[in-house]
């Protein structure tokens, strides 16, 4: 037989001759030639995982700010005015910085595709980046107190979509391990927006004030920590990356630091220490479930087992 056809032989097995770096166990897998199946993503480390937490962070952050607003929280409202500003100025400095040149994030906006994520993202991300600019101006300056009430609004209109809209940006993909979790991805990002955007909020306002945001970083951790178990159990096989390498350390030490956050939101009303324990455990756990998410999506990009044997498993069984 030719060399080809030992290749070919080896591809249709689904076996290979060296492991995959994987550590869960499973029997080897080799694709044709053994390369990987679809190309992996370039997007840049640490751009992008960057650009997926201060989205997130901003939205929540805006909501934050409009509802301490309503209920006449100064110092709350200021914070998550602030925090929404630089973080979606942050956000899109990170993006661009992925693209090389503003010009390619200028470009995204010549036309709106409404079936595009990408597209929708784009247009969700600059007005919500200018409206929360200028609240910010306003709040600082504090100038123009109506207009900026409006602006608020406005970017509390557009902040729920902040919160996910990256979420289904990598669903959309065809990388395995951001597919395999569309139902569920969404709503992982949004608890990790809140659990971001709270714990700030309990770490920078005063602890007499800040009682709307520790509760905000506690429903946040818990969502973080219940839906990202439920989008595990749900992913199949595609939950080994998940849960091994690289990817599996980071979002463990995710959920540790989303545990440890409710403990210390439980004592930050009294204690100033609590208060930033909680503020540090929350962001680092919003943060470190972006990057756990980026990573195990990468790993199914460059090891073709995520791709070929699930598409396998699903395929009707042939007479």
């Amino acid at each position: 037989m030719s060399a080809d056809g030992n290749r070919a032989e080896s591809a249709n097995t689904g076996r290979r001759d060296e492991p995959s770096g994987n550590d869960s166990g499973r029997e080897p897998f080799r694709s044709y030639y053994g390369n990987p199946v679809i190309k992996e993503p370039t997007w840049k480390v640490p751009d992008v995982p960057a650009y997926l937490y201060l989205g997130g962070m901003s939205g929540a952050s805006a909501i934050m700010g409009v509802l301490a607003d309503a209920s006449g929280n100064g110092k709350l409202r200021r914070v998550g005015r602030l925090c929404a500003a630089v973080g979606s100025t942050a956000s899109v400095a990170a993006l661009i910085h992925d693209l090389g040149r503003p010009a390619r994030f200028l470009n995204m906006l010549r036309v709106f595709k409404p079936t595009s994520p990408l597209s929708v993202g784009s247009w969700i991300l600059a007005p919500f980046s200018g409206l929360t600019g200028a609240v910010a101006v306003a709040e600082i300056g504090g100038i123009a107190q109506l207009p900026a009430r409006l602006a608020a609004g406005g970017s509390a209109v557009l902040a729920p979509g902040m919160t996910t809209y990256t979420a289904v940006l990598l669903a959309d993909t065809a990388v395995p391990g951001w597919h395999e979790v569309y139902r569920e991805l969404p709503f992982v990002f949004a608890s990790s927006a809140m659990l971001g955007a709270g714990a700030l909020g309990t770490a920078l306002v005063p602890r007499s004030q800040a009682a709307p945001a520790r509760r905000m970083a506690v429903i946040g951790a818990a969502g973080e920590l219940v839906l990202g178990r439920l989008m595990e159990r749900r992913a199949g096989r595609i939950a080994e990356a998940y849960r091994t390498g690289r990817p599996g350390k980071v979002l463990r030490a995710a959920r540790a630091l989303s545990a440890v956050c409710p403990g210390a939101a439980l004592f930050a009303g009294r204690s100033r220490v609590a208060a930033w324990m909680a503020g540090l455990s929350g962001t680092a756990a919003s943060v470190a479930t972006r990057y756990g998410v980026f990573e195990a999506g990468r790993e199914t990009a460059r090891d073709p087992y995520y791709t070929v044997v699930p598409q396998r498993e699903r395929e009707p069984v042939r007479q």
